[in-house]
């Protein structure tokens, strides 16, 4: 028969063993966590989940397109042109099978922000450029058509539209995917259709085993 202390330490034995094996549970669950500058996980952005566009690819496509707008020669006649060009931002074309749509729409706000901030150009209200094109049915998926663009021009006051395609160049190999990125940008003047600047910028991603 068991007596009081050994029923006491058995007891306190599975008490014990019952709380290990709930932290051991807790520490299994997932949590989410914070990241960015200001957390404690400043470089959470930088890590790829997959081979599809995240913000960090986003933020280098534009930003190396911006870059080289801002040092071109229509940039530096705008700076110095005296009254702000008027330009507005035309849809990106998806040139790829993926379903990239919102990426596409958070990088037309960034170079909105941009161009605004720049303080060189004055841009249209992409919301009253957006009821102009939902009027011509202009999507994502359409090739810049310089009639329609310059008729849309006239109605929004756009002297220049800026504009470009997203490409991409996808390859397997067994159990390895590398996926090629390509954002065009280009500048076209609105009354002769001339391509005033144009550039391409590049992102590989890629899943390797």
């Amino acid at each position: 028969m068991t007596n009081a202390p050994s029923r006491r330490r058995l007891a306190s034995s599975l008490a014990l063993a019952l709380l290990l094996a709930g932290l051991g549970a807790a520490g299994c669950k997932p949590k989410a966590v914070r990241g960015g500058a200001g957390t404690d996980n400043p470089n959470l952005d930088q890590g790829a989940m997959s081979t599809g566009l995240d913000k960090v690819d986003l933020d280098y496509l534009s930003r190396t397109n911006l870059d080289k707008l801002f040092t071109s020669p229509i940039w530096a006649q705008w700076k110095t042109g005296g009254a702000q060009p008027v330009v507005a931002i035309w849809p990106i074309k998806n040139d790829t099978s993926e379903h990239v749509d919102d990426q596409l729409l958070t990088l037309l706000s960034n170079l909105e922000t941009e161009f605004i901030n720049s303080g060189v150009v004055a841009v249209v209200s992409r919301e009253r450029q957006a009821e102009m094109v939902s009027e011509v049915n202009v999507q994502n998926s359409d090739v810049f058509d310089p009639s329609t663009a310059a008729r849309i021009g006239k109605q929004i006051g756009a002297q220049y539209f800026i504009t470009g395609k997203l490409q991409a160049t996808d390859e397997r190999f067994d159990k390895e995917r590398r996926v090629q990125y390509s954002l065009f940008m280009q500048v076209i003047e609105v009354e002769t259709s001339i391509v005033r600047f144009q550039h391409k910028s590049e992102r590989t991603k890629a899943i390797v085993r």
